[in-house]
Formats: C-alpha cells, structure tokens, sequence
C-alpha cells in the first residue's frame, strides 16, 4: 500500500487531497497546525490514517514529525505533498512586516524544512516524488498578491532545481500551479482584489485534489490547472514579456 504525507491536511487543498487518496486506497500521514480539524478529517476517513500536529515553522517538530510518521510507514514515503501555505491580499504596504515575513516562512522555509526532513524516506522509496503547491502567480508576478507572488515563484524555482538535483535519487520533483481555488484561504481575505473580481473564483479544492492524483500519475514537472491559465501561459511562453505585463496590469485595476 503506498503512503503520501501532506501538509496543511486539516482543510482546503489539503483535506480534499487527503480524501482523493484515501478513495485511492493510500495510507495517508496528515499534518497540520489545527488538530482537532485534522482528527475530524481522519475519523470521517475511517480512523486508520496517522494525524499529527505541526507547525512547518518549527524545525525540531518538523524532524519529530517525520521520525513518527517513519516507525507508521515502514521508512517509505511514496509521496510528500507539500501543502501547507498562507495568505494575505492587499495592498503591499498595508500589510505588516510580520505578516510579509510569515508567508515567506511557512509557504518557503517550511517547504525546505519538509522536503529536507522528509528527504531520507523519499530516497529510500522506488519512485518517489515531491508534489509542491504552487500558483498560477509564479508565472508572472501578481499585483496585491506581492509577498505570496514572490513565495510561489520561491517554490517554483525550488522545485526545478531539486528535480535535476534528486533525479539521481530517483526522485520526481513537481510542483501544481493553479489560478484562484475556492478555498477558506482565499474567502476569508477582506481585501478583494481586482484580479479576483475579474478572472473569478472558478476551482474548487475538489478539483485541485484531482489535478494532484493527475499529477501524481504523470512526469510533468510543472502541472498546470485550467484552461483560462494554460492559455495565459502559452502567451507568455511565446509572445513577448510586455503582453503579460500589460494584461497584468489591466486586471489590476
């Protein structure tokens, strides 16, 4: 039986991942800082799954959480879904330092701390891969969604680099980039911004769960979601740089 650990697994992206697999007949490992959200998700999965809380900030519970979820698993781990992520939409300057700093530290470094913790059982597995969740925003980067922009294009980045990197591991590193989902991430923002109110909220995390088996089923190391953003990037891939910056700029306003 194959095992996928996925982070922010409590709600959203992450939950509905979690009941994809498990439809699948996976083992799952469920990690998340809100416990009770996330033993409420086991239970309705049928109680057999390993849950654990965890803060992706902190590395000595990051490591922790992976020595539990090895003795669960047998030292295998077919897939690691990185998951977990926050968000703040507005304007840049009206959002706090802390809060600037905090999307780059659970949406980047907590990425690194997973996939680095998680490294060991990934190497150890026959054909595994890292499944990283990214955005449509690491393509070009998204106006009031600066910070989070920025960290997506972190993660795009990352995983490319650890694709060539971990190939010789037989490791399969990618990464999903999806336009906006509607998820409790994105409702409970209360600046709503013009790109949103232009392009639409049109996935739900349902939909982003079946992106995530596709891609767990394919090479692709970039896995894009949608026609609306597919098309965009096939503009971007070949028409000039300008055309994506003007089209930005206009759904900004």
């Amino acid at each position: 039986m194959k095992t996928i650990l996925i982070t922010g697994a409590a709600s959203g992206i992450g939950a509905a991942t979690a009941r994809r697999f498990a439809r699948e007949g996976w083992r799952l490992g469920l990690l998340d800082i809100n416990s009770d959200a996330l033993e409420n998700l086991n239970k309705s999965l049928g109680g057999q799954h390993w849950t654990h809380q965890l803060d992706v900030t902190d590395d000595a519970a990051v490591s922790a959480a992976i020595k539990a979820f090895s003795e669960f698993s047998n030292g295998t781990l077919d897939i690691l879904f990185n998951c977990a992520g926050i968000l703040h939409i507005g304007q840049f300057e009206d959002i706090a330092m802390a809060d600037h700093a905090r999307i780059i530290d659970i949406n980047v470094t907590g990425l690194i701390r997973m996939s680095m913790a998680a490294f060991p059982l990934l190497k150890q597995t026959p054909g595994a891969r890292m499944i990283n969740m990214s955005s449509a925003s690491a393509m070009y980067g998204t106006p009031h969604f600066a910070s989070y922009s920025a960290s997506k294009f972190a993660v795009r980045g990352l995983t490319e680099a650890l694709n060539i990197e971990w190939k010789a591991h037989d490791i399969l590193v990618q990464d999903v980039m999806t336009p906006f989902v509607k998820t409790p991430m994105v409702e409970k923002q209360t600046f709503r911004a013009p790109v949103i109110e232009r392009l639409g909220v049109n996935l739900t995390a349902e939909d982003l769960a079946d992106e995530v088996w596709k891609a767990s089923t394919s090479s692709e190391v970039h896995h894009l979601v949608g026609l609306q953003f597919k098309t965009l990037a096939m503009a971007n891939k070949w028409l000039p740089a300008i055309f994506t910056r003007n089209m930005m700029s206009v759904l900004s306003h």
